[in-house]
C-alpha cells in the first residue's frame, strides 16, 4: 500500500532483458507538473541509493517541468530476491532502462525538451550516456550533482587493490570486496542518526550493500574511459561541494562537507568530458548536494534554475 508522499507519483516498471542472475526490471516514477508541459527533468540516483528526494520532484514541477526519476535496475523499488543489491558488470547495462525511460519520456508523453540529473555514479553513467547519444539530440541539458569521476581511496590502493579486484573479476565477478562503504556518511543524512531525511534504510543501508569484483571492474573501466576524454554536446553543469572530508566514521564535520568523493577529482575531470561544460562548487555542501542544509540546496536549485533558464 503507497504512503501519502507516494501516491502523488505514478510508478512504471520496466520490463529488461534477463542478465547472468535473471529477471530484471527498473522502475520509472513520474510525477506530472499541474499545468500541461512538454519540458521534461530526469534525474538518476547514486550508488547506495534511490529516490526519496520530493522536494527536488516539487521543485520541477514548480518549473514547468514533467519529472521523472528513474530507479535502475537492482536498485530501490527495483531490486528482486535473486539480485546482488546495486551490482553491475557493465555500466551500458544500464543504458537498456535509460533508453526505454526516454522513449517513454519523449515518445509516449510527448515531451520535447530533455534535462537529464546525475548524482555520483548516476552523474558517471549520465555522462558516458550523453556521449554515446550526442548525435541523437536525447538529452538537452546534463547536470552532474557530484559524479563519480574517481575511487577517493590513497594512491597506493589505485595501483594495488583496485587492478587486483579488477583481474579477480574476470574469473570471480561475485567475490566480496574487503572495501567497501563507511557509515558517515549515512549517518550525516538519515534523522535517526544526525541527519534531517527520512528514507528506507532497508533501500539505503547506512553502510551500503556488500561490494563485488564486477562492480569495481564496471566502475573503474567507466571512469577509465571518461577520464581519457569523452565528447558530450549539450550544455553540462557540473556541480559539487567546495570541500571534502575523508571518509570514516560520522564526525560532525561531516555535516558541510562531502564525505564521499574527492572534490578535487571532480573538478579535475569536468574539463575533460565536452566543451561547453560549466562548474560550480557550493560551501557547505553534502556529497549530494541535494540533501545539504536548506540554506545551501536553496543555493544548489537557484544556480540549476538559472542554467536551465539560460540554455533552454
Amino acid at each position: 500500500m503507497k504512503n501519502q508522499k507516494e501516491a502523488a507519483y505514478t510508478f512504471h516498471t520496466l520490463k529488461l532483458k534477463p542478465d547472468y542472475e535473471g529477471e530484471v526490471i527498473a522502475t520509472l516514477i513520474e510525477k506530472k507538473a499541474k499545468i500541461p508541459s512538454k519540458k521534461a527533468l530526469l534525474y538518476l540516483h547514486g550508488f547506495n541509493d534511490y529516490f526519496f528526494q520530493d522536494h527536488f520532484a516539487d521543485w520541477a514541477n514548480k518549473l514547468g517541468f514533467n519529472f521523472y526519476a528513474l530507479e535502475l535496475r537492482k536498485y530501490g523499488r527495483s531490486i528482486l530476491p535473486h539480485q546482488k543489491p546495486n551490482d553491475f558488470r557493465d555500466i551500458r547495462e544500464y543504458f537498456e532502462e535509460i533508453d526505454q525511460t526516454i522513449d517513454f519520456i519523449r515518445g509516449k508523453e510527448k515531451n520535447e525538451k530533455l534535462v537529464f540529473v546525475g548524482h555520483s555514479t548516476g552523474g558517471l553513467i549520465g555522462a558516458l550516456y550523453a556521449h554515446d547519444h550526442r548525435n541523437d539530440n536525447l538529452i538537452d541539458v546534463l547536470i552532474l550533482n557530484s559524479p563519480f569521476f574517481e575511487f577517493n581511496i590513497p594512491g597506493f590502493l589505485k595501483v594495488t587493490f583496485l587492478p587486483l579486484m579488477a583481474a579477480l573479476a574476470g574469473t570471480f565477478p561475485g567475490l566480496h570486496s574487503p572495501v567497501g562503504l563507511d557509515t558517515g556518511y549515512g549517518y550525516s543524512l538519515h534523522k535517526s542518526h544526525n541527519g534531517e531525511w527520512d528514507y528506507d534504510l532497508s533501500l539505503k543501508p547506512d553502510a551500503g550493500f556488500k561490494i563485488h569484483a564486477g562492480w569495481i571492474k564496471g566502475v573503474l573501466t567507466a571512469q577509465k574511459e571518461l577520464q581519457r576524454g569523452l565528447d558530450i554536446r549539450c550544455p553540462v553543469l557540473v556541480i559539487h561541494s567546495a570541500k571534502s572530508i575523508k571518509p570514516g566514521n560520522y564526525k560532525p564535520e561531516m555535516q558541510d562537507a562531502d564525505a564521499v568523493l574527492n572534490v578535487e577529482d571532480i573538478e579535475r575531470f569536468s574539463h575533460v568530458i565536452g566543451k561547453n561544460v560549466e562548474s560550480a562548487s557550493f560551501e557547505g555542501g553534502l556529497h549530494d548536494l541535494l540533501l545539504s542544509k536548506k540554506p545551501v540546496r536553496e543555493k544548489v536549485l537557484d544556480k540549476m534554475e538559472a542554467f536551465l533558464k539560460k540554455h533552454l
